[in-house]
């Protein structure tokens, strides 16, 4: 039996450059539901802490898309 090789490099994901793009495509994810927590922060480079304040920052100043009944 040989030794197995493994690659380092896919141990390790590659950071992701925070962008005003990438925070916005990661906010309305959030808004709409097409994205979780997690999922966001990482869509743009950012901590679980960072993306809640960030989010919490685009829902004071972004009205509701939808009508209350």
């Amino acid at each position: 039996m040989g030794l197995l090789k493994i690659d380092k490099a896919s141990l390790y994901d590659v950071p992701v450059k925070t962008t005003p793009e990438n925070v916005k495509e990661a906010n309305e994810g959030l808004f709409h539901s097409t994205m979780n927590l997690p999922a966001a922060a990482k869509h743009c480079g950012m901590t679980h802490k960072e993306m809640k304040m960030t989010f919490l920052e685009y829902l004071k100043y972004n009205k509701p898309d939808y009508e209350v009944s």
